[in-house]
């Protein structure tokens, strides 16, 4: 099942007035897109910058690798419960709405960090984090005023504006830490947040459903909560999706537990400043540009979701296997680019998979569900993750990828092991 694209910042006409030309539904269609890309590419860059600023404060405050875990499964968790809630809301009161409320909580969660002088204030800095959810409303968005056969195209530019902005964000935190300290890096992302806010107030429409969708949404507002939970597990019940979900979380689990524990590997195996990191994090960012800008595109137009699925998974275990056995920093940058591959296309596709999979008036809804896949990751992801490093070091991150991984991609080879590769005609 899936969505016609969505009718961007439209008002109600008098009665008796003409609408507005398919020309220029499609004009505003696309600004609308392009702030959004901006938006999020926005709020990944105050993301990274955040990434640039707690691994070291917390080190100033006394954390060890165990209790920078346990900072980062709270977060993890407090996203777990946000993120479903939040695209509930943002189906229900629209994107405007939503988005002014994740790109406030940032703000708030920025100066609770300007603030933090003691290990508990690193802990309560978090609790806005329920409500940052920025990129899961600008996926919503672009889903909704997307084609479906440009819906994964439209997605993998998001996945552009995450390269762009983790270039940015690294760079400049790395920068601005050893220059200005912690407190001013902090203060930068707050003031950046608020700037986002003002594009948001600005240029994102009510809502992005179509007419007959938004007043469907509209209808349930009287009768439905944002805490419904029968409302969010209903979507669990559309064809494909509990299996979309489980190999999301199960082949995820591996990567993300590296990812959340790259700063302290980085810091802590690779020894290095953070300026170092930043510069480390930016090439990550234009290895992740070049994939979803150059690559992703040409893929998803040539190959099925499925074949492409297969592939990122068995990519995945590869570089689980390289990932075990390197030992400098020369050697973690040739893995950066299959690794950079793989996510790419796993993420752009099970999240398209899923939206498709709903109407479009759960397509909010389903990307927060997306989202606390990352936030369950995120959850569990730390406290693996350091007992795996603190007991067993690198390696055993690396050969827990691989095993996942391989799992997960025969599981997923057996229906194809008598077809040829399916493309697109």
């Amino acid at each position: 099942m899936r969505r016609a694209a969505a009718a961007a910042g439209r008002e109600e006409a008098p009665p008796g007035a003409p609408g507005p030309s398919p020309e220029e539904e499609q004009r505003k269609k696309a600004t609308v897109i392009h702030v959004v890309y901006l938006i999020a590419a926005l709020d990944i860059t105050w993301m990274f910058l955040q990434f640039s600023v707690t691994p070291y404060l917390a080190k100033k405050l006394g954390f060890d690798t165990l209790w920078f875990g346990y900072l980062q499964t709270t977060v993890g968790v407090i996203q777990l419960i946000g993120g479903p809630m939040f695209g509930r809301f943002a189906d229900l009161f629209g994107a405007r709405l939503a988005l002014s409320l994740s790109c406030s909580a940032t703000i708030v969660f920025f100066l609770l960090l300007a603030i933090a002088n003691h290990p508990a204030m690193l802990f309560i800095h978090k609790l806005p984090t329920i409500f940052m959810h920025v990129l899961p409303a600008c996926q919503m968005v672009v889903a909704d005023l997307s084609e479906p056969e440009n819906c994964a195209d439209a997605l993998s530019k998001l996945g552009l504006c995450f390269g762009i902005g983790m270039i940015t964000g690294s760079t400049l935190g790395g920068h601005l830490i050893t220059r200005y300290g912690e407190t001013f890096t902090a203060c930068v992302g707050a003031a950046g947040s608020a700037f986002s806010l003002l594009l948001v107030l600005k240029f994102i429409p009510k809502t992005t459903k179509t007419q007959a969708a938004a007043a469907d949404t509209h209808s349930e507002n009287t009768n439905k909560s944002v805490f419904s939970v029968g409302e969010i597990t209903r979507l669990m019940k559309f064809p494909g999706v509990v299996r979309t979900f489980a190999v999301k979380i199960v082949a995820g689990l591996p990567s993300g537990i590296f990812q959340v524990m790259f700063s302290i590997i980085a810091l802590d195996f690779f020894k290095l400043q953070p300026e170092q990191n930043g510069y480390l994090m930016a090439y990550f960012g234009i290895v992740n540009m070049f994939i979803q800008g150059g690559v992703m595109g040409p893929l998803t137009a040539r190959f099925t979701e499925n074949y492409l699925l297969v592939l990122s998974v068995g990519v995945a275990s590869l570089v689980g296997l390289a990932q075990a056995y390197m030992q400098n920093v020369f050697q973690l940058c040739l893995t950066i680019v299959p690794m950079m591959f793989s996510l790419s296309v796993f993420n752009v596709i099970t999240d398209t998979m899923l939206t498709k999979s709903v109407p479009s008036t759960d397509t909010g809804t389903m990307m927060g569900l997306c989202a606390s896949v990352q936030s369950l990751l995120r959850t569990v992801g730390p406290t693996v993750g350091g007992f795996l490093y603190v007991n067993y070091g690198l390696p055993s991150i690396g050969l827990t990828q691989f095993v996942v991984n391989i799992a997960v991609f025969a599981y997923l080879l057996r229906p194809h092991l008598k077809k040829t590769p399916e493309r697109r005609e």
